[in-house]
């Protein structure tokens, strides 16, 4: 009779933790903090695109890609130009990130919460959220875009033809009292291109080696478990975006626009310079998007973490 009185354990239901949803701009700001770390290595990596090779080889390509090429390149920066030099354009990397990757985050979360609310997204929802989210974002981030090339490659331009961009407010106005506001949308369609292809191969890379590693490995829900799968990311979005990265940088960094079709200026680099040339200024793409990349997560997660416990424990 008590044994009959008693509940079942199976019968009770035992409600799923509540999900948060965080406010729209943490993507942006845990951007911003990681540009700090990230930004030497951008500078680099677009000093090495910007470079004109005509009948490379292959392995001279292959040298081009090597950590030794891009300390040296760092240190040539830094001796030459000096060390402040390397944070060049930092004003219009981080204005990109408060417009490119506000978007990008905040609209990623915004449409999963749309489409799947608390239930686990699946991958055909998540590619369709990361692609709409990587569009807008590559399209309002494009003009600071345009400016933070200009200002990277400065440097190893002749002087005659070196731009001098104060800040990037400053290399706005110039841009549209000189060229006309047009040029501020240069490189869009390879610039959308790529935040598309970054907002697919990061954003959803990462919540899938994530829920792998909770789901198949057994991982906690941790530090540790943030930083493999933002690595891993981090990882899988250099190699995808490397040769969109490198055809737009070379559009916005030309002074004169020649009209060619981004497939047109990928098929003239593989003809020129090899097909290595697509790839040129990975391994510093790799060292900036990859601590880039865990910082961003791992300050995105401590955020959300830090605004779910506020919000659950006053209600």
């Amino acid at each position: 009779m008590l044994l009959a009185s008693r509940p079942c354990i199976d019968t009770i239901n035992i409600p799923k933790p509540k999900q948060v949803q965080s406010p729209f701009w943490f993507g942006g700001a845990a951007s911003c903090l990681a540009t700090f770390v990230s930004h030497p290595f951008d500078l680099t990596k677009v000093r090495l695109q910007t470079l004109r090779v005509e009948n490379s080889t292959a392995w001279s390509e292959f040298k081009l890609l090597s950590p030794a090429r891009m300390f040296k390149t760092m240190w040539t920066i830094s001796r030459t130009e000096g060390i402040t030099a390397l944070y060049s354009g930092l004003s219009a990397s981080l204005l990109r990130q408060g417009t490119y990757s506000t978007i990008r985050f905040g609209l990623y979360d915004q449409f999963k919460w749309s489409v799947a609310g608390d239930q686990k997204p699946t991958l055909r929802q998540l590619l369709l959220c990361s692609t709409m989210a990587g569009v807008l974002g590559g399209a309002f981030g494009n003009p600071s875009d345009v400016v933070n090339v200009r200002m990277q490659n400065d440097g190893q331009l002749p002087p005659n033809q070196r731009r001098n961009y104060k800040n990037v407010l400053d290399g706005m106005v110039r841009i549209c009292r000189e060229e006309g506001p047009q040029v501020l949308l240069r490189g869009i369609g390879s610039s959308t291109h790529r935040a598309v292809l970054i907002t697919v191969s990061q954003m959803t890379s990462y919540d899938l080696f994530k829920q792998g590693l909770l789901d198949k490995f057994h991982f906690h829900d941790g530090l540790m478990t943030h930083f493999a799968a933002s690595l891993l990311a981090g990882l899988v979005a250099t190699t995808v975006c490397s040769p969109l990265d490198v055809v737009k940088t070379r559009i916005m960094s030309a002074h004169l626009h020649d009209g060619r079709h981004p497939v047109k200026i990928m098929l003239h680099m593989m003809r020129t310079e090899g097909f290595g040339s697509l790839f040129r200024g990975w391994m510093p793409a790799f060292v900036r998007l990859g601590p880039h990349t865990i910082v961003t997560f791992i300050v995105l997660e401590q955020l959300k973490d830090w605004h779910k416990t506020y919000k659950l424990t006053h209600q």
